[in-house]
């Protein structure tokens, strides 16, 4: 499935090159789904088209946000490649973090990752945006990376369940509009926990001396 793949070099003239492999995306898969579903229920063509329709109204607002969330992901990730030889973004962030926070940047990388998604209104994008920089830091400090960027991922979950676009989607599905606030007070008690996961992995790393996991 990786073997068939589109690529694009040299994007505007830059050295950044594209790659995208169709069969091996997760999305492909649901779309055969969907093939195989409406011949083994025998769907008429309206019913099809009733289908498409429906699901299309609730993926167009989620769809709409990323047209233009990725690329800017992508050119925060991608600014190092410059005439100018500077650092990219992510990468000059973790510098900075590395000499003014120090050792005790685990407590607080969860926090990232939840700022991220409740600003974004997704895990996902949150991850894409601070992963790279919560991996800068943890190499510049000599710490287990897969562990830092973890902790974005775990603080990234959390924010998620506060973000203003999920809870205001989630109301409108179950009838809940204008109840936000109620759903808020309750969502945003299990977030606590994004404070307890960068505790325990401070003290894993500095008093254990855990090293990462993925170098074993």
């Amino acid at each position: 499935l990786t073997s068939f793949k589109f690529n694009w070099t040299h994007i505007l003239d830059t050295g950044i090159t594209a790659t995208t492999t169709p069969l091996y995306l997760p999305g492909t898969i649901i779309i055969v789904v969907v093939i195989i579903t409406c011949f083994l229920h025998k769907m008429k063509f309206n019913e099809i088209k009733s289908a498409l329709a429906e699901s299309g109204k609730m993926i167009i607002g989620a769809g709409f946000v990323l047209i233009f969330t990725v690329p800017m992901v992508r050119i925060y990730i991608n600014s190092g490649i410059n005439e100018m030889g500077i650092s990219s973004m992510p990468i000059a962030m973790a510098e900075w973090v590395a000499v003014n926070v120090g050792q005790v940047w685990p407590l607080f990388a969860p926090s990232i990752g939840a700022l991220g998604a409740f600003i974004a209104g997704s895990n996902t994008v949150s991850n894409l945006m601070f992963s790279m920089f919560q991996f800068g830091v943890a190499k510049s400090l000599l710490i287990s990376g897969s562990v830092v960027v973890a902790l974005q991922s775990v603080g990234a979950a959390a924010g998620n369940m506060v973000a203003i676009h999920n809870v205001v989607a989630a109301s409108a599905t179950v009838g809940l509009l204008g109840r936000e606030g109620e759903t808020l007070k309750r969502t945003i008690l299990p977030t606590i926990y994004l404070i307890l996961s960068g505790i325990l992995s401070w003290l894993f790393i500095n008093l254990l001396n855990i090293r990462d996991p993925l170098l074993q």
